[in-house]
């Protein structure tokens, strides 16, 4: 333990010694021009192993001598193709042109030739599908993900396999990696969580999901009987990782708002007084951004006997744990208490082209994880074993740019549009919730696929809901306002009733207007 603790301490100042740019430390956004000159810098330094520039994995001169070696007939060259190629089905006639012109667009992006396409054509699928895209953009409204971002800048580092395999704090033997960043990214998280730098442990993972398994995973580590105790509304990757380290799972009830049912939490644990308790707390919600209180729980788990060696908790923050420190009298999430591990998503609210997160636990837990491992020269207590130099560097940009400042507008415009939206359902007659700090609008299901699709909206049940992100602007919401008052006439004669969903106090149906 002392060991590990001073490698990674030599390790960290060594980092800041060289790197003290790379820390994301500034209130305010960094200059483009200081940002540029740290990414040219950071660029420059893999190249001082003069690795081989390499184009085309084979030459001609290559393929010609592997055919010879192996005997491979150029004849033969279609049937060594893998059997996908040999399963492309021709559309069928029947089908609509709508059909037919997405047959289309997937026969082009088939992998089906033996020889290699020509640049030009390659060119032209891809600019299809990026305006495609473009245009989706501007009606993505059900799903918690920032479009608003440009990593422009960072594109010299497309240029590196980068992988950050092991842990972060102490690297490892393959040098083309970004643990400086991450390292920095970590730091600036465990400052907002309030833990300090010798007391956590963390990395950069795939998302939330693999926050939450990491993260649940230490709380069983922990507490090898315990059971895992989560409410209904929380995301479902709670219930995957139940069943994947085949944990016994209670699911709790929720209250209308999605908030756990405190009363049915402390019925749980009292049923199951005799095995240590691994409590998963949402910090939001996925349909309905309700924010689990946790002083309510710990409070909880005193009442019913359970002191601080027979719990453990897991805050799944995927999209509030970086909005919440930004709003004035939102609750508190923070290592000050006894809580086990958090974790965000790094592309939902500070938006990433790629899917991340950030998982944080107090370095004490991470021993009974840890193994060393002698291929990477590396200790390893991650889930994925090699992971992406490249989403840290996302996140260090997002947030160096950005700074606090940056940050804390962003989350103002946020909630602002927000409450917008829902004003303007409540005035068109539609029941509509808004959580407490939460920038996610619930309302009626909408009765029209084409439409949900077109919005990207996320249904469960009888309520959808939209999540307002930065890139959501007010004329965005008023299209969709519109185009949902016009539609919804043909829907309904009357509003359904959503008391129970939503709250009586939210519902426009006629027993509750």
């Amino acid at each position: 333990m002392e060991n590990s603790k001073g490698k990674r301490a030599m390790a960290t100042t060594h980092a800041t010694e060289l790197f003290p740019t790379v820390a994301v430390t500034m209130c305010t956004g960094e200059t483009q021009a200081n940002l540029a000159s740290l990414i040219t810098h950071n660029k420059e330094t893999p190249n001082q192993c003069n690795f081989p520039q390499h184009g085309n994995i084979m030459d001609n001169s290559i393929k010609k001598s592997v055919t010879k070696s192996f005997n491979i007939p150029k004849e033969d060259c279609i049937m060594q193709l893998p059997w996908v190629v040999n399963n492309v089905k021709p559309s069928r006639e029947d089908e609509s042109q709508a059909d037919i012109q997405e047959n289309i667009q997937q026969m082009s992006l088939a992998i089906v030739k033996c020889t290699e396409e020509a640049k030009d054509k390659l060119a032209q699928v891809i600019t299809h599908n990026v305006e495609t895209l473009s245009q989706r953009k501007s009606h993505v409204l059900g799903y918690p993900v920032n479009q608003e971002f440009d990593y422009d800048a960072l594109a010299p580092f497309l240029h590196f396999h980068l992988n950050n395999a092991g842990d972060p704090f102490t690297g490892s033997s393959y040098t083309l990696n970004s643990s400086k960043f991450e390292v920095c990214v970590l730091d600036w998280f465990a400052n907002l969580w309030e833990i300090e730098k010798g007391e956590y442990w963390g990395y950069v993972t795939t998302g939330g999901t693999e926050g939450n398994l990491h993260g649940i995973l230490t709380g069983r580590e922990q507490l090898p009987d315990g059971i895992l105790y989560t409410s209904q509304d929380s995301h479902y990757s709670i219930f995957k990782v139940a069943r994947m380290c085949r944990m016994k799972c209670v699911t709790v009830d929720s209250l209308v708002s999605g908030e756990i049912d405190y009363v049915n939490l402390k019925a749980s644990l009292l049923a199951n007084k005799d095995k240590p308790a691994i409590i998963n707390l949402n910090i939001g919600t996925t349909m309905k951004g309700a924010i689990d209180d946790i002083d309510r729980v710990l409070q909880t788990l005193e009442e019913t006997g359970f002191s601080c060696d027979r719990f453990y908790i897991h805050c799944d923050g995927a999209l509030f744990g970086v909005m919440l420190p930004f709003l004035k009298q939102a609750p508190k999430i923070t290592f000050k208490k006894p809580i086990g591990s958090i974790t965000i998503s790094g592309h939902k609210f500070l938006g990433c082209p790629i899917p991340c997160g950030v998982v944080i636990t107090r370095v004490g837990y991470i021993n009974t994880l840890s193994r060393n491992v002698e291929y990477i020269a590396s200790r390893d207590a991650t889930i994925t074993g090699s992971r992406s130099g490249h989403t840290p560097i996302f996140l260090w940009y997002a947030l160096k740019e950005r700074g606090l400042r940056g940050l804390q507008n962003e989350v103002q415009k946020c909630m602002m549009s927000a409450r917008y939206l829902q004003r303007r359902l409540h005035d068109a007659g539609i029941s509509a919730m808004v959580n407490k700090f939460s920038n996610i609008v619930v309302f009626e299901k909408p009765l029209d696929e084409d439409f949900v699709h077109k919005w990207s909206l996320a249904c469960k049940e009888n309520i959808a809901h939209v999540v307002v992100m930065q890139h959501v602007t007010i004329e965005m919401l008023d299209s969709f306002v519109n185009e949902f008052i016009q539609k919804r006439r043909i829907w309904f004669k009357n509003p359904l009733c959503l008391s129970e969903d939503i709250g009586a106090e939210n519902c426009a149906c006629i027993a509750h207007n």
